[in-house]
């Protein structure tokens, strides 16, 4: 099943002399379950189509459907419900609050869903025992290496149950054995839970590792290659 579809998708930034087209028309879909690279240098227009792809921003022109939809018929509520309820995201700045716990973090997704206390703390309990951290829950995120920081995150990607989870740069800030610890995370749970796993990245051997790879460049796919 397709649960991402894109068609001609441009988005352009400024106008006038100004105006610069971070994507220039591209089209392509992504299935449940799949593991996708999409690569290209700072740039490219590689975090840009995320963004789209994650309804963190609109394309100029073109269409998305989510597993059929159109989010352009959506309402905004009904839009930010789904992006809650259907994606999890692992960013390469860690964006926690430091003075918070580990639980208060990973809870985060769920209090904005409006779940009760006791079914987000036990949520949040579970996502962060499934990344090896059960024993830090009350630690201050202040306190974490960046590799526990990292594992945090995918914890809070992993609370609502996503269909989808879009990782920009996951080990852009770790050290090698740190970064492939999270990689194999990442591919475990798009193996043995099928969620769908979209990851930005320039780490040519990190794409290698996905089903399919997408090369963006100057705002257009050069090519598509599958492992």
């Amino acid at each position: 099943m397709k649960v991402i579809e894109v068609v001609n998708v441009k988005k352009t930034y400024g106008s006038g002399e100004s105006e610069f087209q971070a994507l220039k028309g591209v089209s392509f879909s992504i299935e449940q379950g799949e593991s996708v690279a999409i690569i290209g240098k700072s740039g490219s227009g590689k975090s840009t189509l995320m963004h789209i792809l994650a309804l963190l921003d609109q394309p100029t022109s073109g269409d998305i459907f989510l597993a059929g939809k159109d989010p352009n018929q959506m309402s905004k509520n009904d839009l930010n419900m789904m992006r809650n309820q259907t994606y999890g995201f692992v960013f390469q700045q860690f964006f926690m609050n430091s003075e918070d716990t580990v639980l208060e973090n990973v809870i985060l997704p769920l209090k904005i869903a409006g779940v009760g206390k006791q079914e987000r703390k036990q949520a949040a309990i579970e996502a962060l025992t499934s990344v090896g951290l059960a024993e830090k829950i009350n630690n201050k995120a202040n306190d974490l290496s960046g590799g526990q920081k990292q594992r945090v995150c995918i914890a809070r990607a992993l609370v609502n149950q996503p269909d989808i989870i879009f990782a920009d740069e996951p080990t852009g800030n770790l050290d090698t054995a740190t970064g492939e610890r999270i990689e194999n995370l990442l591919f475990n749970l798009n193996k043995e839970k099928n969620i769908t796993l979209i990851i930005v990245t320039h780490d040519e051997d990190l794409a290698e590792r996905c089903d399919r790879q997408i090369y963006i460049k100057d705002g257009l796919i050069m090519k598509e290659a599958i492992a």
